[in-house]
């Protein structure tokens, strides 16, 4: 197994596999948790206007957290997975926040949302559906299918960018994390 040197926050060096083997645990949560600036943000959505959008968004909100980017729900599951080619769980740590479209291409927001809710290490993560849907039977369909908050895209980008700030102060600088791995 190839592995990679890291450095742990203490300073003590350690050994992570490359591609860790099922079971092995990266952990983050409350006790773990980044400054509210350093948490990761996935943001599930495959239309590149809409994340060119949302990334002026956060540049306009001042949000300046990592956020990476999965672009169809089978994506989104593999990086969560930490399966190829989302291996590196350096590069591709577990998010504290998960930004869920409910269009996409093949396997839907939904589907992607009730995979996370069925994974005994994941089953806490914050998601948030953010669409432009604002349909009753979609709303229903994302709480009942375990969404945190479902979010519409305001008409206006100021809108837009205020809708980011009140979302990032809210899920990631005053409400505590909860402890998710990715351990089956």
């Amino acid at each position: 197994m190839d592995a990679t040197t890291q450095q742990g926050i203490s300073g003590d060096e350690y050994l992570l596999p490359a591609c860790p083997a099922p079971g092995f645990l990266i952990i983050m949560g409350s006790a773990f948790s980044p400054m509210p600036h350093r948490a990761v943000i996935l943001v599930v959505e495959d239309d590149d206007n809409n994340l060119l959008l949302l990334r002026h968004a956060f540049e306009q909100a001042g949000i300046v957290n990592p956020v990476q980017i999965a672009t169809t729900g089978e994506a989104a599951i593999a990086y969560l997975g930490g399966t190829s080619p989302y291996c590196d769980w350096i590069q591709f740590p577990l998010p504290s926040m998960v930004l869920l479209d409910v269009k996409l291409p093949g396997m839907d927001g939904f589907e992607v949302l009730r995979w996370i809710r069925q994974q005994s290490g994941l089953r806490t993560l914050r998601v948030a559906m953010l669409t432009s849907s604002d349909f009753d039977q979609d709303i229903t369909t994302a709480y009942e299918a375990g969404a945190n908050a479902f979010l519409t895209k305001p008409l206006g980008f100021d809108n837009f960018v205020q809708m980011m700030r009140v979302f990032h102060a809210h899920w990631l600088e005053f409400a505590q994390a909860p402890t998710v791995s990715r351990a089956g």
